[in-house]
């Protein structure tokens, strides 16, 4: 685990995230106490649990972004789950339980990509002998007579001369020449690889066969003809696979979910109370509530790598909380988020700085999509103003969804340069955009804020 302090994680999710600075700071503690637990005695350690937070706010105000940049930040397995997708126990649907098996996958995927960047050297230098072995000898056909073998089970093949080793060493590096130089790239050869089992739906989640059966069931091959730059992947990742130690991988990947796994539920606002006037789906969404509350109060759930406990992970739930109030979720499932944030409405200086100042800005964006069909943008000051106004005065006269309403101008701003740009023939377009741009192509209706609608 990094260890960032509060105000260093701030700082960077700054990077990515504008304002909300609440959340932010509740989430860099809530982060660094995982820190300090790591560095107590393990007797104290075990009595201290995360303390997990409840975002409260409208959509497209950064919820979903500070919990994922969160997990970036210090490599932690992350899981966003919508709690709408959930049914009470007794009903077709997923169960919550998948939620930590989820989790716990992407902690596999983390750790033994990991693994698998340390012996990559190793991997690559094997994995281009096999390469070269199958250039010099393509792999030979299975006998005419499938009985040959049973009939013969000693036959072996006769070993080659001093001179034909010689021969065979010689045309082997000169193979391995023209394989580093290049030049045999997109030559086809034959390549045995592994066939996959085929998978099963059960509840929601898809379970292959292979693994119901305990890998009592010998693997299947076939015969693949793929281009040489292709048979470098897969036999790298086959090599890979043989230095590492899937034991090691599952109890790291355990290891790690347990300790430093994030669960993002969103939506959670949306199984608050029953459905008003006995309208809407049957399913009871206090029932889904209870069902959560034992994976967030702490329990071990069983995965196909072993069992998995929860009572360290950190959860972080959302919602806009618009129709149902944070009184109406449960009192068990409230106590079990004892910090709250609210995250306000984006202003109009909120969408300004979103388009300039994170490092992954949308008008960077667009200009880096673009230039590839030879269409240069360049965003006067006054754009970005007439963009940020336009977006703030559709946010409020119609419905409020955050930034993102940010994409929607930009498509309808840009829509008839997306559409012409293209084809070796064009030349290179130099386009600068500029205020009185934005409102032509966006409308003055759009960027007219009625006060009408305000006055009692």
């Amino acid at each position: 685990m990094k260890e960032l302090t509060p105000r260093e994680i701030t700082r960077e999710l700054d990077r990515y995230i504008i304002g909300q600075d609440e959340a932010k700071r509740a989430v860099a503690i809530a982060l660094r106490n995982r820190y300090r637990r790591a560095q107590l005695d393990e007797g104290l350690r075990n009595e201290i649990s995360p303390k997990n937070i409840l975002m409260i706010g409208p959509t497209g105000v950064g919820k979903t972004e500070i919990a994922r940049r969160l997990a970036k930040l210090v490599q932690a397995p992350f899981i966003k789950v919508e709690a709408t997708k959930f049914t009470e126990v007794g009903y077709v649907g997923r169960d919550v339980e998948s939620i930590i098996r989820d989790l716990t996958e992407n902690a596999i995927r983390m750790v033994r990509d990991e693994y698998t960047k340390r012996v990559e050297t190793r991997a690559s230098v094997l994995a281009e002998d096999r390469l070269v072995s199958l250039l010099v000898h393509p792999p030979k056909k299975g006998p005419s007579n499938p009985f040959e073998f049973l009939m013969n089970p000693n036959k072996k093949e006769p070993e080659p001369s001093r001179e034909e080793q010689e021969k065979l060493a010689v045309r082997r590096e000169d193979v391995l020449k023209q394989l580093r130089s290049g030049s045999l790239e997109d030559r086809e050869i034959e390549i045995e690889v592994e066939d996959s089992l085929p998978e099963l739906e059960v509840g929601g989640n898809s379970i292959s066969i292979g693994d119901m059966m305990g890998g009592m069931m010998p693997k299947k091959t076939k015969i693949r003809r793929v281009k040489v730059k292709e048979a470098r992947k897969i036999l790298l990742q086959e090599e890979s696979a043989k230095l590492i130690d899937e034991d090691q991988v599952k109890e790291e990947a355990i290891q790690r979910a347990e300790q430093q796994g994030i669960v993002f539920i969103d939506e959670i606002d949306k199984v608050a109370g029953r459905s008003a006037g006995g309208h809407g789906p049957d399913v009871s969404r206090e029932g889904v509530q209870r069902d959560i509350l034992p994976i967030v109060e702490g329990s071990t759930v069983n995965t196909k790598y072993g069992p998995v406990r929860t009572d360290f992970m950190l959860f972080i739930a959302a919602g806009a909380f618009h129709v149902a109030k944070v009184t109406d979720l449960i009192p068990e499932l409230q106590g079990r988020f004892p910090v709250h944030v609210t995250l306000k409405s984006l202003t109009q200086d909120d969408f300004k700085a979103i388009l300039t100042q994170p490092e992954n800005a949308l008008t960077r964006q667009y200009e880096a999509l673009l230039a590839v069909d030879k269409v240069f943008l360049s965003f006067e000051d006054s754009a970005i103003d007439a963009i940020a106004h336009a977006a703030y005065v559709m946010n409020e006269t119609k419905e409020d969804i955050g930034a993102r309403r940010l994409f929607a101008v930009f498509e309808k701003l840009l829509e008839d340069i997306s559409f012409n740009a293209g084809g070796d023939e064009m030349p290179n377009v130099y386009l600068n955009i500029n205020g009185d741009y934005v409102i032509d192509h966006i409308g003055k209706d759009e960027v007219k804020l009625d006060m009408k609608r305000y006055i009692l």
